[in-house]
């Protein structure tokens, strides 16, 4: 399996892969631990959809590069999803809904309108839980996917302090002094860039798993929320590493592999947990 794995390391897109999955599955699990927290979980799922949604649009328009036109759509839906959650009209619950849905169900249906593909099926399948494109990746892809990386991972770190106050008590942060509602949003908008950096990697239905999974493993072993992010971050890229060599090797879907190896980690830390309370 060594020998395998060398053999596939000397072609480039398998590096630029590893490269971008690892980069992808960083970025989810430093905001994960703050969605959890937050009871903020369901907000991948509908910014996904949405995601799933301006994908559809963007090849019925035929647009080359489509990250260029989901990014800024799933942004201002994460921006418009926020604005209307505060609503007194439309909870945020019900706004994700309808955002999810509707997106979801429009994207598919634009898909069979005026899609020229002669797979419609398989397109859908692989937007939705994952496929080879990870593989396929340009350099300028790869290379945009580096940038939005490295951006999500400096705003984390330089405002690590006003995430940390307003994961754990927005009425004091907002006593002190806290501007709540920008760092929502910024919050907001970091999510929305993961969502559509996920989508290559393990497609829109499965883009929550990569952001929850990791974060509830670390809460398995720390309790601080430093500790739980630094070892959601390295459980996350871990198992990214992981999923992807399998499926590489093993010749199964990437995104798929990548959850189930995540779900393998969360149950064996659950177990070891377990035991260790029995212990005490």
């Amino acid at each position: 399996m060594i020998q395998t794995i060398g053999m596939y390391m000397q072609f480039p897109f398998v590096r630029y892969a590893l490269a971008v999955g690892t980069m992808i599955a960083l970025c989810a699990s430093l905001l994960g631990v703050t969605l959890v927290l937050k009871r903020f979980s369901f907000i991948g799922d509908g910014l996904s959809h949405v995601a799933f949604g301006a994908m559809a649009v963007a090849g019925v328009l035929r647009i080359s590069s489509s990250m260029l036109f989901v990014l800024p759509v799933t942004v201002l839906c994460a921006v418009l999803l926020l604005r209307t959650g505060g609503n007194g009209k439309v909870k945020g619950d019900a706004a994700v809904a309808m955002l999810s849905v509707g997106a979801l169900a429009v994207g598919y249906l634009l898909l069979n309108l005026f899609s020229t593909s002669t797979n419609l099926s398989g397109d859908v399948c692989s937007t939705l839980f994952g496929s080879t494109s990870i593989l396929t990746l340009s350099k300028v892809e790869v290379w945009l996917c580096a940038v939005l990386s490295v951006i999500v991972v400096v705003l984390f770190v330089a405002f690590y302090n006003r995430i940390f106050a307003v994961t754990f008590d927005e009425p004091f942060a907002r006593a002190v002094g806290t501007r709540v509602e920008a760092y929502n949003l910024l919050i907001a908008v970091v999510v929305a860039v993961i969502i559509v950096l996920a989508m290559n990697l393990v497609g829109s239905l499965l883009i929550s798993a990569l952001i929850i999974f990791p974060a509830l493993s670390a809460m398995r072993l720390f309790r601080s929320f430093r500790g739980v992010t630094l070892c959601s971050a390295a459980l996350s890229v871990t198992c990214a590493l992981a999923g992807m060599l399998v499926a590489i090797v093993g010749g199964t879907p990437v995104g798929s592999t990548i959850v189930a190896a995540n779900i393998a980690v969360y149950f064996l830390l659950c177990i070891i947990d377990h035991f260790i309370l029995i212990s005490t």
